[in-house]
């Protein structure tokens, strides 16, 4: 699809903000889409806001204490002025702008795993997703396969069903909608993509989601954290590691990987079966890092080289 009207706002995020290190992860986790594309500091993407195709060019103009970066949007019409509005509040909360990390960076200091952590990645701040069906479908092709595996799956799915955002001389593939995805076979599914079990979990979850019945992650994120997560847990296919990266208020989402990682964190010694020790490391994170414990998760997914090399561990997420 081709995106040819365009318009521009700057954002000004709450320092500390570092640009790079919030929009391009370190780990490479992506913002909106596997596909899009950083280049020397300019960031282009893609996504769907309020049934709309947007492509995005991020361009840093500010530094980590006194930050700021243009957005310019790329749509097929013209927006109205409450389009822009949306656009704008919705872009600025999604890439963290408003995110307040002092008090994580306080309690970060004082702990003997993060402080080496937030020194490594001052200033990055914790983005939202492109919406919940992109992150479910995510979580969903992220069980019970290696990381490489669970790549080629997303890449076959988006590469046969989402759709191609072309703007500013660039293409980028955009996660599919639910409606794409529930109107596709399991079977299909299955066989083009190699997707296994997760096939039908995937169309179910579009078929829920694709109704428009089911709470946005705005919504969501107005309900208390129990009964969101309770909400998100009702897709096929989604447990309770799913449902704390996927939902609006995260918890402390730890899988055999993450165990093993966390583990060897805490006790300084790897597990002999991750599996056996996933709640173990669970509770010791909840009770070690409380509210802040999805910060400390992400702060430490993405130090891993920098943790190994300060505390002599051998630390590998996946």
């Amino acid at each position: 699809m081709k995106l040819e009207r365009r318009f521009g706002f700057s954002i000004r995020p709450r320092a500390p903000y570092n640009y790079a290190l919030t929009v391009h992860k370190p780990a490479g986790w992506p913002l909106f889409t596997p596909f899009e594309i950083y280049d020397e500091g300019v960031f282009r993407t893609a996504l769907h806001v309020s049934g709309t195709l947007l492509g995005l060019k991020l361009k840093n103009r500010g530094t980590t204490e006194n930050p700021a970066f243009f957005v310019e949007v790329f749509m097929t019409g013209v927006p109205t002025p409450d389009q822009k509005k949306n656009i704008r509040e919705t872009l600025s909360a999604k890439l963290g702008a408003n995110q307040d990390v002092e008090a994580f960076y306080r309690m970060a200091r004082k702990d003997s795993i993060l402080k080496h952590a937030v020194r490594d990645l001052y200033g990055m701040h914790d983005t939202g997703t492109a919406n919940i069906f992109a992150e479910a479908t995510l979580a969903i092709l992220l069980q019970m396969a290696p990381l490489n595996r669970s790549e080629q799956m997303w890449e076959c799915v988006i590469e046969n069903y989402g759709e191609v955002a072309e703007f500013d001389g660039r293409k980028v593939l955009v996660w599919p909608t639910p409606e794409r995805i529930a109107a596709v076979a399991p079977g299909e599914l299955q066989r083009k993509c190699k997707l296994g079990y997760r096939a039908k979990h995937l169309v179910g979850t579009a078929t829920i989601l694709g109704k428009g019945d089911f709470p946005t992650l705005e919504e969501l994120t107005k309900m208390p954290p129990a009964e969101s997560k309770r909400k998100v847990l009702e897709l096929p296919g989604i447990g309770d590691y799913s449902a704390d990266i996927i939902g609006p208020h995260p918890g402390f989402p730890i899988d055999a990987w993450s165990a093993d990682v966390f583990a060897t964190l805490f006790w300084r010694k790897k597990p002999v079966r991750s599996r056996d020790v996933i709640d173990k490391v669970k509770k010791a994170g909840i009770t070690r890092w409380g509210e802040h414990c999805w910060m400390a998760f992400l702060y430490v997914a993405h130090d891993l080289e920098g943790l190994s090399r300060k505390l002599g561990l051998n630390l590998r997420l996946h």
